[in-house]
């Protein structure tokens, strides 16, 4: 079991640490943080205790987003003929050999089934080892092919069904929310805000920030996922664990915060191998901490930047995900400009 500081339950929601402030007073001070992302069944099922191992291993504490409802992932083949690139990526990527049959079924020539309340007590092994568990949202494919069509009362409602089966496994409030394939607009901000979350982590960018779409600015700090997923690189920039671990050791900074987004049913499967040689390189470089002690160490919400959030394309990604936007110069974009920040986030 992975020891838990003092003060900090497993879900996230236990007093916050004394406080701390950054040398820049500004951001969190360099860190790496792993966000495992559970989208499926199996993914929960099989492939959490894999990971649940090799963190405890190592000594790492991560925060888990768990998608509550159905596991309906086999509606999600219908994505090649909406999004482009999707198709590409899928064979580039091997999904076959990523994902189960029976995962790549369900919800179409399978039944769905219920992801958190058909595994309730692995949701409480991962709490009891010491992690940080947030909401994933609840149906995992719905919210990602439609949010941005969805009237503000459908998205509380995806959002309220989500916090009142996780309350009901885990007998706490959740305190993180991760949006389901970085898919964010002004409806699920104010969602999101209204739940009373600490934090979020939402979209692809570069650094900590306050979120604002359509006009709507969010008080719930945003930590963004920094770095390519693996099936965005997988068969693009290589297919060895060697490989893989030197592309990511070189895009990783050593002087701010990296959020690196994992999955049960990639990392807790086939590619284990690779987050275990890329975490023994990592524990050399910097300090890893869940996000919950990351958000502990931000400033206050208002000395936090504020960036829009625009949808756009990335590199070995099909269809368009939600980035931050900055015309600061931040990544190396010129003054004035607001641009996805996808140069930053990924090769």
């Amino acid at each position: 079991m992975v020891p838990q500081p003092d003060g900090v339950s497993a879900t996230g929601d236990g007093s916050r640490p004394e406080a701390r402030t950054s040398p820049s007073g500004a951001q969190a001070p360099p860190t790496f943080a792993v966000k495992v992302d559970v989208d499926t069944y199996e993914g929960l099922v099989e492939g959490a205790p894999r990971l649940l191992e090799l963190l405890a291993r190592h000594g790492v504490r991560a925060t888990w987003f768990v998608a509550m409802g159905p596991d309906r992932t086999g509606r999600a083949v219908l994505r090649v003929f909406r999004q482009r690139g999707f198709l590409a990526k899928m064979l580039r990527s091997g999904a076959p050999r990523l994902y189960s049959l029976r995962t790549m079924l369900r919800g179409t020539l399978l039944p769905a089934v219920p992801i958190a309340a058909g595994a309730p007590d692995r949701l409480r092994e991962i709490a009891a080892a010491g992690h940080e568990i947030g909401v994933h949202g609840y149906d995992h494919v719905y919210w990602h092919d439609h949010l941005r069509g969805l009237a503000e009362d459908a998205v509380r409602e995806e959002v309220g069904r989500a916090c009142r089966l996780f309350e009901q496994i885990l007998g706490a409030r959740p305190v993180a929310f991760a949006a389901p394939g970085w898919q964010c607009t002004r409806a699920s901000l104010q969602a999101i805000d209204e739940r009373g979350f600490r934090y979020r982590s939402d979209t692809r960018g570069t650094r900590p920030y306050r979120p604002r779409a359509d006009g709507y600015l969010s008080s719930v700090p945003e930590l963004p996922t920094t770095l390519p997923t693996l099936d965005e690189v997988l068969g693009r920039e290589g297919r060895s664990a060697e490989e893989l671990t030197d592309f990511y050791l070189r895009r990783i900074p050593l002087d701010r915060l990296t959020v690196h987004t994992v999955h049960t049913e990639v990392e807790g499967g086939p590619c284990l191998a690779h987050l275990d040689r890329l975490l023994a390189r990592v524990r050399e470089r910097l300090p890893v901490r869940p996000l919950g002690e990351v958000a502990d160490l931000l400033p206050a919400a208002d000395r936090l930047p504020i960036c829009e959030v625009e949808f756009g394309r990335l590199p070995g990604r099909g269809g368009e995900v939600a980035c931050q936007v900055d015309a600061s110069g931040v990544a190396g974009l010129d003054p004035g400009r607001r641009e996805p920040l996808a140069a930053a986030c990924l090769p």
